[in-house]
Formats: C-alpha cells, sequence, structure tokens
C-alpha cells in the first residue's frame, strides 16, 4: 500500500509529537509509531526540563556555562545558546498544551537543582515529569484532525536515491530522502510511506546494552537507517550512563532513582555505609553524571560489589514521599521503605548525547530529512549531557524544525516512481532462535567492552565480536520477511558498530568516553579539578 503525506514523522515521544503538532497546522502528518504512543523515553523521563525562569537568581549565561562545563567544552556554542535562550518560550508553549509543573504555594514554579546545575533551574512534575508531557501530548495529537497516528508501524529503511537504481554513497551531495518503508505488524506488509518533509524521532539507543534506564524500543532506528543511507552520524562514544538506577536484578528496564533525589540531598554510600564521593569530586553527589558513574564504578570494583547505595534517610519523610511518590511506591513494592533504608543503585545506560547530525533547523545531512530529540546530535550535550537538557533541547529544534520544513514543504514533490518494498524473503523455523540469542549477545558484548570504562583491547574484541554478528544477521535478513525483531537486530548491531568505531578513533578520555590508554592528564582548567592519580586505578579490573 502507498500512503501520501505532506510530513511522515517516524517516532511518538515530546520531539515527534511537538513537531506533528506545529506542521499540522500546514499539512496533513503521519505519525509512526512502533509500539503505542505511551511506550518512548519521554514519559519514563522523571527529572524534569531545565530552563531559567527565576531571573531573580538565574540567567542564561549561568545555564550556558553549565552546559559547557558538563559537555567538557566539545558542545556547540550557538547550540547552547540557542536552546538556553529559547526554553522559556517552549516552557509556554508545555503550558498552553496542557503540562502541568508543580508550583509553589505563592503560585511559582518548584524549582529542582541536579548535578551540574549551578542554580535551582528544573521545572518538574512530581516525580514523573516525562509521563506529565507524554500524556499530554497525547490528548492534544489524538484530537488533531490532521494528523493520522499509525501505532504498531515499524520504519525499516528511509526511501532514498537508492531504492531508484541510484549509487548513492557518502560522497553524493544531493541525498534526498521521499519517505520510509514501514512495516505494518498488523498485517505483515510493508507498506510505503511517500512524504515532502520526514523528521527522525526515533529516540535513544539504551537497549544496545544489558542494563538501561531506556525501555526496550530504544534500538537506534532512525540512527541506523540514516547511516545506511550514508547520512552523518556523529559522536556516538558519548554514551551516559545514568548513575543512580534501582539495582534490582531481572528488571530490564532498570528503574530510574532521578537526579532530583540527590539534588535533594540524598547521599550516595558504599555497601559498608561509607561516602565516598569525596574522593572523586568536591561537587560530592552532585558532580556530572560521568563522574558519579565512574566513581560508583570504581566503588564497585573496589570491592567486588554489584551495587552501592542512594541514602535519602536524613531528610524528613513526608517531604521526601511528596516530592518522589512514584518512586517511593516502587521501592516499596520491593521492600524498601526509603525514608528508612537504603536504596540499592548501580549505573545504567542513560542517554546517547551523540546521533544524526544536524544544523540549526534540525536538517540532517540528507535533503527533506530532519531529526530531533536523542536520536539527533545537535552540538548542545558535546561530551556529556547536563541533567534535564534533553528534553527542552527536543522541544526547541523540534519547533526550529517545523518553522524551516512549513517555509519548504510546498517546493518539493512527492516521487512517483518509488518501487514497492522487496519482500520475497522466506521465514527460517530458527529464525527467532538466532534473533533472541544474538540481540543477547550483543548486548553483552557492548557491556562488557564498551561500557563506562574502555580500553584499545576492549574496543578490538568488540570489533572482532560485532563484525561476526553483523555478516550472520545481513544473510539472516536477506533471506527473511521483514519483521521489527530482524529488523532491530539488525539496528542494534549497527548502533554497536558505530558506538564501537567512534570510541575507538577517539584518543583521549572526555566527557563520557574513559579509556584507559588515554588517561585524563587532568579536568578542563574553567573546573578547578584535580583526582588524585590513584582514584581511577580501581576501572583497570
Amino acid at each position: 500500500m502507498v500512503r501520501k503525506y505532506d510530513y511522515l514523522v517516524i517516532g511518538s515521544g515530546i520531539a515527534g509529537m511537538s513537531f506533528a503538532l506545529k506542521v499540522a497546522e500546514s499539512g496533513r502528518v503521519a505519525l509512526v509509531c512502533k509500539t503505542t504512543l505511551d511506550e518512548a523515553n519521554t514519559a519514563l523521563a522523571q527529572g524534569g526540563v531545565a530552563s531559567v525562569t527565576n531571573l531573580e537568581k538565574d540567567n542564561f549565561e549561568k545555564h550556558i556555562e553549565d552546559t559547557m562545563i558538563a559537555g567538557d567544552y566539545l558542545s556547540d556554542p550557538a547550540a547552547v545558546r540557542k536552546v538556553v535562550t529559547e526554553a522559556p518560550g517552549q516552557i509556554r508553549q508545555l503550558l498552553e498544551w496542557g503540562v502541568d509543573f508543580d508550583k509553589t504555594d505563592d503560585g511559582n514554579f518548584d524549582l529542582h537543582r541536579e548535578g551540574g546545575h549551578s542554580e535551582f533551574r528544573i521545572l518538574h512534575h512530581a516525580d514523573n515529569t516525562g509521563f506529565e508531557i507524554q500524556e499530554s501530548l497525547i490528548k492534544k495529537v489524538r484530537s488533531h484532525k490532521n494528523i493520522d497516528i499509525f501505532e504498531h508501524h515499524f520504519a525499516i529503511e528511509i526511501i532514498t536515491q537508492h531504492h531508484l537504481g541510484k549509487i548513492v554513497t557518502r560522497r553524493t551531495p544531493d541525498i534526498t530522502c521521499y519517505g520510509a518503508y514501514v512495516l505494518n505488524e498488523q498485517t505483515g506488509k510493508v507498506d510505503t510511506f511517500l512524504a515532502r518533509v520526514t523528521l527522525m524521532a526515533t529516540g535513544g539507543v539504551g537497549a544496545v546494552y544489558t542494563t538501561t534506564t531506556n525501555p526496550l524500543v530504544a534500538t537506534g532506528d532512525g540512527i541506523a537507517m540514516v547511516y545506511r543511507a550514508k547520512g552523518t552520524v556523529k559522536d556516538m562514544e558519548f554514551i551516559q550512563f545514568h548513575p543512580t538506577a534501582l539495582y534490582h536484578p531481572g528488571d530490564r528496564p532498570s528503574f530510574l532513582i532521578t537526579e532530583a533525589m540527590r539534588g535533594y540531598g540524598a547521599v550516595l554510600r558504599n555497601l559498608k555505609g561509607e561516602e565516598f564521593m569525596h574522593k572523586y569530586d568536591p561537587r560530592l553527589s552532585l558532580a556530572p553524571r560521568d563522574v558519579v558513574a565512574r566513581a560508583i564504578d570504581s566503588e564497585m570494583k573496589q570491592y567486588g560489589d554489584d551495587h552501592v547505595y542512594l541514602d535519602v534517610t536524613h531528610k524528613d519523610p513526608e517531604e521526601t514521599k511528596k516530592h518522589f511518590p512514584n518512586i517511593y511506591a516502587k521501592c516499596l513494592s520491593l521492600g524498601i521503605d526509603i525514608t528508612k533504608d537504603y536504596i540499592p543503585v548501580a549505573p545504567a545506560a542513560h542517554y546517547l548525547c551523540g546521533g544524526i547530525v544536524v544544523d540549526g533547523n534540525g536538517e540532517s545531512s540528507i535533503k527533506r530529512l530532519y531529526a530531533v530529540g536523542e536520536c539527533s546530535c545537535t552540538g548542545l550535550h558535546g561530551g556529556n549531557r547536563l541533567a534535564s537538557n534533553s528534553l527542552i533541547e527536543a522541544v526547541v529544534y523540534a519547533d526550529a524544525a517545523a518553522r524551516h520544513a512549513m517555509i519548504h514543504t510546498g517546493g518539493y514533490e512527492l516521487r512517483k516512481d518509488v518501487p514497492e518494498w522487496n519482500d520475497e524473503g522466506t521465514s527460517h523455523p530458527e529464525e527467532m532462535v538466532l534473533i533472541t540469542q544474538s540481540i543477547r549477545e550483543v548486548g553483552q558484548i557492548m557491556s562488557a567492552y564498551v561500557g563506562i570504562v574502555r580500553s584499545n583491547l576492549r574496543l578490538d574484541r568488540a570489533w572482532n565480536r560485532l563484525d561476526i554478528l553483523y555478516e550472520e544477521t545481513e544473510r539472516l535478513f536477506k533471506c527473511s520477511k521483514a519483521s521489527r525483531e530482524i529488523c532491530e537486530l539488525r539496528n542494534i548491531i549497527n548502533v554497536g558498530y558505530l558506538i564501537m568505531r567512534q570510541a575507538k578513533e577517539r584518543k583521549e578520555s572526555r566527557g563520557l568516553h574513559y579509556t584507559l590508554d588515554y588517561p585524563p592528564l587532568h579536568n578542563h582548567e574553567s573546573e578547578k579539578i584535580e583526582h588524585p592519580a590513584d582514584t581511577f586505578q580501581a576501572l583497570s579490573c
């Protein structure tokens, strides 16, 4: 089946839905979602949205400086300024769409502070801000007459000149996107979605790792599709591991213990009950996530432990329950009363700082293809994301992409010569066994060799093992009917390869990329922090 739209949006988190709502005023929109609208990383974002709103104590320059420091000065200053200065306007837009941020008794925003932020500037809705935003946007999207929602539809490939029989390489100057081939999981058929403009908003890559806070739909689909289409992908080595995921063996994804809890006053302790962050950073538990994750990793390896503790028992119990009701309920269901008991936590893959390279309009290196949200690389995050900068980046760049796309869409024609998807493969009885086992293997390889701490030897091992899986999977893909399972496996292998390869290419420890072969001599001068030479010695274990 061929479907024709002005705009094709692949992904249904805050980035995809906010873009869809804006461009729907100028044309027909297809919103493609691989599961349901409510299963997205956005819905799991507990902490909040970073924006300067209290001008008596905060300002844009402070937020910019905090972002640059957290990104290890690899962030693009123009992208940082864009997001920070446009954030208040997008907060107003979210409020107009019905998002409810918590306020104090005097009517002002109840602002939180998180690691790396110099001021209280995190707007939130209790400890489930992302869920509140997702639900508000879903209501708006479902009621819009110009938006058609396609749940349980999986985008397989974007359509370019390659599918028209032309040779496309990474040096081709005018690669153009005409839409996408999309698997309808209910019928098993692959439909052709043609569009004047396509937006990639497929989220992150956490499911590439064994332990992650991401929903398991986060298999890097958009990044893999764009890479295979010869688009530019960058900074994939910068994987942020959230320091404090709830340690409960068997859970996948892991339940997130928001960084806002450390901003509230929670303290990290090892299994002996001893505080340890003073050994690693003067900002203690409020240091940037890469520092805290490596510190926890170091403590765990020094003592052979599989987790550490987060202690909030010294805070007022009723205030704790009020601020973190979902965390309180989740832990209590496991027999942990966070007002009395320490919370077992360990790092987990959480956020990708790189992705599909885009400009200030959210446009990728492929014409008529935009990318926003976690799958994109705007330059904001650099080597490490500052807490709660992601949701605001998504809406700022979705707005920029929408404004730019609406100006140009009228000049784009729908292609009439796109062939249907070739679906002549046959499924093998053992296919699902192979796919399931291979997905498990990729997670083990990435977690063991391309995790919080890396080395040339570990990366070489990852390369060799992924290469075998890549060859096997490509052969399987060519002889199999299109299925979500085989396509996701193909995507996580592509993404794992990109993370590993770009990690090998970075010959330094910088931001989230920490390698034993290139130990950092010192942190950036503006941080004025020197670590003892043996601080991370145990990381080599």
